[in-house]
């Protein structure tokens, strides 16, 4: 087997590469923004490679990726493990689910955190073709993965981007919360059929209009950008309307700063019983727990109030775009991709995220809405 050093070239969809003691470590937040501002929450979701995929050029019939992952749950919940999924021009052929890791286990009811070393995990494809191929090894949208070795029975080699680069922003929904699998994320299912090549700032919990992240996407390379916006303002009960409105122009106008003439979707928040009039903050549901599952409650007071909900949220998103003077901004209502309607045929298991069948649906909704004939990323 040929092992194949895994640099920048190899590795797209993040910000840095990190060298640590057993191989690189993806991030999809360059090392200025964890540095000052190292919120454990944010740094968690993005060390988590959601969208970060391993592209190479190959004849080989094996592949094998050997990664040491780590996974975080609470105890007494389970939690399903990640996968690495393999993509072969185009297709999504494999799917493999991971093992061993560090196991990072908290206790809701006291805050004590637990580690559990583990080994590191070798992911394998195997019977191949032995033609000449475009290879992707996407990695898991779930879990943070250290790459520590990439083998070939034939040698790889790196390939240089080819389509249109679609940036996008958004919550734990847009980063895969509760899809199986890491291209069965909605904004990987939507890539796939735009045929676009997909860079993920979605963060759990970490959708806050946050200046550092709207300077992010400014210096990223993009030809299409959408910034999701909502849920975790109102679950997070971070805002009132007066901080969120001028807060969401500054968001855009960095990015304009940027990228004057890009293509840029705003989308409000999908359909989430628990948030539509009730504000934030949101919280893991005890008596669920006590059960060992996790699900989501929203702790505000119901009916009028000057707190945001998602019913605020949208009426205020769609008023920034029609106040702003920009011909190529455009407006989404996330209850066109997941209204109420859906909720009876596709409730939200924990009552906040998507499964897999619902991401897919979302996925296929977007890219109707935004590539095809007459949309904004046509």
């Amino acid at each position: 087997m040929i092992t194949t050093p895994l640099t920048g070239a190899f590795v797209r969809g993040a910000a840095e590469l990190e060298e640590t003691a057993r191989g690189v470590l993806p991030h999809r937040l360059p090392s200025w923004v964890r540095t000052r501002f190292p919120d454990p929450q944010l740094m968690g979701a993005q060390s988590r490679p959601s969208g970060v995929r391993i592209v190479l050029a190959t004849a080989a019939s094996t592949i094998e990726l050997v990664v040491h992952p780590t996974f975080v749950t609470f105890r007494g919940v389970a939690r399903p493990r990640g996968h690495v999924d393999l993509v072969v021009d185009g297709e999504v052929v494999a799917s493999e689910r991971l093992g061993g890791g560090d196991h990072v286990e908290t206790d809701m009811a006291t805050g004590t955190v637990e580690v559990r070393r583990g080994e590191t995990c070798t992911v394998r494809f195997t019977d191949l073709p032995t033609r000449d191929k475009h290879v992707e090894i996407w990695l898991p949208h779930n879990e943070s993965v250290d790459l520590v070795a990439l083998r070939t029975d034939a040698p790889a080699r790196p390939v240089e981007p080819s389509g249109r680069i679609w940036l996008h922003h958004g919550s734990s929904i847009s980063q895969g919360s509760n899809a199986t699998t890491p291209t069965g994320i909605w904004p990987a299912v939507a890539a796939r059929l735009g045929g676009v090549e997909l860079h993920n700032l979605g963060f759990g919990g970490g959708a806050l209009v946050d200046p550092f992240t709207a300077r992010v996407m400014r210096d990223r390379p993009a030809d299409l950008i959408s910034v999701k916006l909502g849920i975790n303002v109102v679950n997070s009960d971070l805002m009132r309307l007066r901080a969120f409105v001028p807060a969401v122009h500054g968001f855009l106008d960095t990015i304009r700063d940027g990228h004057p003439d890009t293509p840029l979707l705003l989308m409000s928040p999908i359909h989430c019983g628990i948030h539509e009039d009730t504000p934030g903050p949101g919280a893991l549901d005890p008596d669920a727990l006590a059960r060992g599952e996790a699900t989501f409650v929203a702790t505000g007071p119901h009916g009028p109030a000057p707190q945001l909900t998602l019913r605020v949220i949208r009426d205020a998103l769609r008023e920034v775009v029609a106040h702003r003077d920009d011909p190529n901004l455009h407006h989404l209502e996330g209850t066109a991709l997941y209204g109420e309607r859906d909720a009876v045929t596709h409730p939200l298991p924990d009552a906040l995220h998507p499964d897999s069948a619902t991401h897919e649906l979302i996925g296929r909704r977007f890219a109707g809405h935004a590539f095809g004939a007459g949309g904004p990323f046509a």
